[in-house]
């Protein structure tokens, strides 16, 4: 049996309105904006803790400023966290947030989305 709003065509109440959510979105995207941000992501999910280097090597087209930035960025942002070991030489790992983990399922979503793209006629 189908549900009323799908009988009726309507959709179910959401807390956000249109301006709302564009503005929500606006925001999200900002945390996660730049080429390189959602591949390091992708490296860090599932509770991955991986050294600087090791993200590198993961990643061997981005410049190890670029590198440098996009961490500090999402480190400024709460969605990964960077341990400095007191050591010689100096150990840092790099892990996701528990914020930065409950990133995992959207993006899985968008990947689930991505694959769903119709194939589009030969002209």
């Amino acid at each position: 049996m189908t549900s009323t709003d799908e009988k009726v065509g309507y959709e179910p109440k959401s807390k956000y309105t249109s301006q709302t959510a564009a503005a929500g979105v606006e925001t999200a995207l900002r945390f996660l904006e730049g080429r390189w941000k959602l591949v390091i992501l992708f490296h860090l999910f599932g509770g991955r803790v991986m050294r600087f280097s090791e993200l590198e090597r993961a990643i061997p087209d981005i410049s190890q400023k670029m590198l440098i930035q996009q961490l500090r960025a999402l480190e400024n942002d709460g969605i990964v966290r960077r341990v400095v070991y007191p050591e010689v030489p100096p150990k840092v790992e790099y892990r996701l947030t528990d914020w930065g983990q409950a990133l995992c399922p959207a993006l899985d979503a968008l990947l689930t989305w991505a694959e769903q793209k119709p194939e589009t006629p030969a002209a």
